[in-house]
């Protein structure tokens, strides 16, 4: 196995853990038993999250094509 499989391993398990702790149309305290109100826009920890969420998919899309091609 080279690095680019370890890549993708690792980012594919912090972006699916961001993805499962992120809940549509709703706060991070919403998905914790808390809240009713829908915000349409992303607010700290939110914001953050989804920011991470996009970052780690480019990095997983980026070790695949890199380990196919090397």
């Amino acid at each position: 196995m080279n690095i680019f499989n370890y890549i993708t391993i690792v980012s594919m398990v912090i972006m699916t853990f961001l993805i499962l702790i992120q809940v549509r149309g709703a706060s991070l305290g919403a998905g914790l038993g808390g809240g009713g109100e829908v915000n349409t826009v992303r607010r700290g920890t939110d914001k953050t999250i989804h920011q991470l969420t996009i970052i780690m998919a480019f990095v997983f899309a980026a070790s695949l094509i890199l380990g196919i091609t090397v």
